[in-house]
C-alpha cells in the first residue's frame, strides 16, 4: 500500500515546490524593483529650483546691439597728406591723451617750416617799415591811415607766424616727420591706419577713441510692440559673450521716425560698463517687462518645464531615490520664469537642469512597472 502511495506523494511535494519557489521569486523581483535613484554623478549636475508664488509678470524680448558713447568718441583723420612710417598701438588698446599713435612723413612739415621762415622775414621787413612810418609820423610827414596800415600788416604775419608754428606743436613736427597723438583717453575702438600707408588730408577715419565706461545700447522697436515701449521703462540686457550675466538700465530716448532700411524704432540705453563686458558691436537682446497682472501664481525656471505629448510636466525631487512626475499648466511667462498651475505645491523642488533625462528614466521604470 504504501509503495503504490509513493508515486502520488512525490509528485504532490515537487508541485509544492514548485509554488513555493516562483512564490519566493516573485518576492525577490519585488524586492529587486527599487525606485529610480538619482547617481552621484548626475547629482552634481542638476539645479533645484524652488516653486515660488509670485506676481505673474509677462516681458517681451527686443534685439539690439551695443555702441559707443558718440559724446565721448572722437574719430581721427589725418590733416595733411603724407605717408605712415609706423604706428604704436593696436585695435582694443587704452591710450592716454597726447600718448604718440603713429609717425607720417610729409611734404607738408617742409612747407610749414619753409612758410614760417618766409613769414618772419617778411615780418622783420614789415617791423622795419612800421618803424619808418612811425618816425614820418612823428614828424607829420606820414599820415594815421599810413602808421595804421602799417601796424595792421606787422600784426597779421605775427598771426600767421603764430597759426603756422601752433600746427607744427599740434603734428609735434620735426623734420619732415609728424607725430600722431592721441585726442583723448579711451579705447581704440576702429583702426584704419598701417606702415607704408598714404594719408590725404580730410581723407578717412585713420583710427577712433571712444571712453567705454558708459555704452549705448541701441534696441530695435517693431511697430507690434510700440505701445509696450516707453521712455524710462526698466530694462534687462543679455549678451551672448556672457549668458549668465544681465546688465539693468532703462530706456532714456525713444527716436520719433522710423529707421529707413531696418523700419524699425529706435530706443537708446544708457549702459555703466562695468567690467568693459560690453563691447560696440555686440549683438544683445533687450528685455522689457509688459502686461503686470494683479494676481499671482507658482513660478518656476524656464528650463524646469519638460514638454512631451502635448503636456507640459515637471520633475519633483523630495530625495535622491524620491522623485515624481507632474503635470502641469503654463499660465504666463517671461525672461525669467514660467507661470504654472496644476498638481504643484508652493515650496517644493523641481529639477531645473537635466530634467529631461530624470524625466526619461522616470517614465521608462513606470512603464517597465506596469507590464
Amino acid at each position: 500500500m504504501n509503495k503504490n502511495m509513493n508515486p502520488y506523494i512525490a509528485a504532490a511535494y515537487l508541485s509544492a515546490l514548485v509554488i513555493f519557489t516562483g512564490c519566493a521569486g516573485k518576492a525577490e523581483n519585488k524586492e529587486t524593483e527599487k525606485a529610480y535613484c538619482i547617481s552621484k554623478e548626475l547629482k552634481q549636475e542638476i539645479k533645484l529650483a524652488k516653486a515660488e508664488m509670485l506676481p505673474i509678470q509677462e516681458s517681451i524680448t527686443l534685439t539690439g546691439e551695443v555702441e559707443s558713447n558718440s559724446d565721448k568718441t572722437v574719430p581721427f583723420v589725418s590733416l595733411v597728406d603724407g605717408v605712415v612710417i609706423d604706428t604704436y598701438f593696436s585695435l582694443g588698446d587704452y591710450v592716454k591723451k597726447g600718448q604718440t599713435l603713429a609717425s607720417v612723413k610729409s611734404t607738408a612739415v617742409n612747407e610749414m617750416q619753409d612758410d614760417t621762415q618766409t613769414l618772419q622775414a617778411q615780418l622783420a621787413v614789415a617791423k622795419r617799415k612800421l618803424s619808418s612810418v612811425e618816425a614820418m609820423y612823428k614828424d607829420d610827414i606820414a599820415s594815421q591811415k599810413d602808421l595804421q596800415e602799417a601796424r595792421s600788416e606787422v600784426a597779421i604775419l605775427q598771426s600767421n607766424i603764430s597759426k603756422t608754428q601752433k600746427n607744427m606743436q599740434l603734428y609735434s613736427a620735426g623734420g619732415s616727420t609728424i607725430q600722431i597723438k592721441a585726442p583723448a583717453d579711451g579705447y581704440v575702438i576702429s583702426k584704419n591706419i598701417s606702415k607704408g600707408m598714404p594719408v590725404t588730408a580730410g581723407g578717412d577715419q585713420l583710427f577712433t577713441i571712444s571712453n567705454l565706461d558708459k555704452v549705448w545700447v541701441m534696441a530695435n522697436v517693431y511697430a507690434t510692440n510700440m505701445r509696450h515701449v516707453y521712455v524710462d521703462q526698466p530694462v534687462v540686457v543679455k549678451t551672448l559673450a556672457y549668458p549668465d550675466d544681465s546688465f539693468s538700465g532703462k530706456i532714456n530716448t525713444i527716436s520719433q521716425v522710423f529707421n529707413e532700411n531696418e523700419r524699425v524704432l529706435k530706443a537708446k540705453i544708457i549702459m555703466d560698463n562695468n567690467g568693459m563686458k560690453l563691447r560696440p558691436g555686440m549683438s544683445a537682446d533687450v528685455v522689457l517687462p509688459v502686461n503686470s497682472q494683479n494676481k499671482s501664481a507658482l513660478a518656476i525656471p524656464a528650463k524646469a518645464l519638460i514638454f512631451d505629448n502635448n503636456q507640459s510636466y515637471v520633475v519633483v525631487y523630495k530625495k535622491d531615490c524620491e522623485l515624481e512626475i507632474r503635470p502641469v499648466t503654463e499660465i504666463a511667462s517671461n525672461s525669467q520664469y514660467i507661470y504654472v498651475e496644476g498638481n504643484l505645491k508652493p515650496g517644493e523642488n523641481v529639477i531645473a537642469s537635466n530634467g529631461l533625462l530624470i524625466y526619461e528614466n522616470l517614465k521608462n521604470q513606470l512603464n517597465n512597472s506596469t507590464k
